[in-house]
C-alpha cells in the first residue's frame, strides 16, 4: 500500500473509520505518514490532530481505542480506509459514531453485542452481565437453555407480550454465551449465509 501523501499541501491524508463487524462508519480524522506507520505498527488507529499539532492515539485518555483489524486505500491512494474494533464509544458525545446520537435502531444487535462485551471487561459490580460471567460458560449455557424452554412454555398460549419477552430474553442470554465462547453475531450470520447460498 502506497499512499500519496503529497497530494496535500499539509501533508494530511483523510482516514475514514468503519467498524470491522458492522461495518458502520465510525469517524473521520487526518493521517501523516509517521500516524499512518504508528497505527501499522501498534496495532491502534493513530491520527495527526491539527489542533494539537501532534499524533494523537484515539482513546490515549479514554481507552476507548480502535484496535486495526484491516487498513485499505482507494483507487487514488489519497484516502485511507481502516477497519477496526472499537473498545467503547467512539464519538467524544458518548455516541457510537460521530454521525449519531445512540440511534442503533438499524444494527442495534451488533450494539447490545458491544455493550455486554463492554460489561465483561470493565465488570462493574451492579451488573447482570458481569455476573453471569464470573459464573462461567456452564452456568451460561444454562441459563440460555433455560430461557429456551421458556419460550417454547410461551408460544403454546397466546399472550404477544410474554412471548416476545422470552424470546427477547433467550436472544439476549445467547448473544452473552456466544461472547464466552470467544465468538460472535456476525460468526453466525455468515454460517447462516453460507448455508442460503447453496
Amino acid at each position: 500500500m502506497k499512499i500519496d501523501f503529497k497530494k496535500y499541501a499539509d501533508g494530511l491524508v483523510p482516514a475514514i473509520i468503519q467498524d470491522f463487524k458492522t461495518q458502520k462508519v465510525l469517524m473521520l480524522g487526518f493521517m501523516n505518514e509517521e500516524a499512518l506507520k504508528k497505527t501499522m505498527s501498534e496495532g491502534k488507529v493513530t491520527f495527526y490532530s491539527r489542533s494539537k499539532q501532534r499524533l494523537w492515539t484515539k482513546g490515549e485518555e479514554s481507552g476507548n481505542h480502535l484496535m486495526v483489524k484491516e487498513i485499505l486505500s482507494d483507487c487514488d491512494d489519497d484516502t485511507i480506509l481502516i477497519k477496526a474494533q472499537p473498545l467503547g464509544p467512539v464519538c467524544h458525545t458518548g455516541a457510537d459514531t460521530c454521525w449519531s446520537e445512540r440511534n442503533h435502531s438499524e444494527d442495534f444487535l451488533f450494539y447490545l453485542e458491544e455493550i455486554i462485551n463492554l460489561r465483561r471487561q470493565v465488570a462493574p459490580e451492579n451488573s447482570y452481565v458481569a455476573s453471569l460471567f464470573a459464573k462461567g460458560v456452564n452456568k451460561i449455557a444454562q441459563k440460555v437453555g433455560e430461557e429456551a424452554v421458556e419460550l417454547v412454555i410461551e408460544s403454546k398460549d397466546d399472550n404477544k407480550d410474554l412471548f416476545l419477552g422470552e424470546a427477547a430474553d433467550l436472544l439476549f442470554h445467547f448473544l452473552i454465551l456466544l461472547n464466552v465462547k470467544g465468538h460472535n453475531l456476525q460468526e453466525v450470520i455468515s454460517v447462516l449465509k453460507g448455508r442460503h447460498s447453496k
